[in-house]
């Protein structure tokens, strides 16, 4: 039994799941419970994710409970109900880091059953605020997405635009900004990764840039052990 699942069958079989997942979630701490978040996120209910995936935070455990929930809605878009995807929007732009990757890794749970969603969906929010683009950015660089290919196209062309936004945002000091320029620092070298011949070329194409933004993007990823592996250098 995997660690996920052994997860599972202990929350499913919680007499107080709330409970639960506050005891368990490593929170506060520096990692949170991924496994937990994880199985927790399939077993939950739509009604139980709405509420909690609406609530603001009051302590580290309610941090856990909220980002279960919106993992939960993020699996929930597998079907064809999607009124839930606005709360995960505008979660994107919640001022809690633990939160915003749940967004991310929501998105993913429906990029494991529908690319093609994820990609329309991560498109539209790379043309919406800094943060949006940030939960686009992070959801479509995760290679165990990127192995059948039908994904990486569209994640190009998002990548491509968070880093124009970038390049062309008034304030570079701006936190949303700097949040989003960290993303771009590990995703592209992701992309590239999953599939050197169609992303390398568009990577490159930034290399030569004098934007000392883009010059730091381009530094972060070629650093990474995922791309130095393939002895690439633009």
């Amino acid at each position: 039994m995997s660690r996920i699942d052994a997860e599972r069958a202990a929350f499913r079989a919680a007499a107080d799941r709330e409970a639960y997942l506050r005891a368990n979630s490593h929170l506060p701490g520096p990692r949170s419970n991924l496994e937990l978040l994880a199985a927790a996120a399939e077993e939950a209910d739509r009604d139980w994710a709405r509420v909690w995936a609406e609530r603001q935070p009051t302590d580290p455990t309610d941090v856990f409970l909220i980002s279960v929930a919106l993992v939960a809605l993020g699996r929930l878009l597998v079907g064809e109900d999607e009124s839930e995807l606005p709360i995960l929007r505008r979660r994107a732009g919640d001022g809690e880091w633990r939160i915003r990757e749940a967004v991310a890794i929501g998105l993913q749970r429906l990029g494991d059953e529908r690319p093609d969603r994820l990609a329309a969906i991560a498109l539209v929010w790379a043309a919406g605020t800094p943060l949006e683009t940030r939960a686009a950015v992070a959801a479509v660089a995760e290679p165990r997405l990127l192995h059948e290919g039908s994904l990486v196209d569209p994640a190009v062309a998002v990548l491509d635009a968070a880093t124009q936004k970038v390049v062309s945002a008034g304030d570079r000091r701006a936190n949303d900004i700097r949040v989003l320029r960290q993303a771009l620092g590990y995703a592209w070298s992701v992309l590239v990764a999953a599939d050197p011949g169609r992303v390398w070329p568009r990577f490159s194409e930034w290399a030569p840039s004098e934007d000392p933004d883009v010059r730091w993007i381009v530094a972060e990823n070629l650093k990474k052990n995922r791309l130095r592996r393939l002895g690439l250098s633009p």
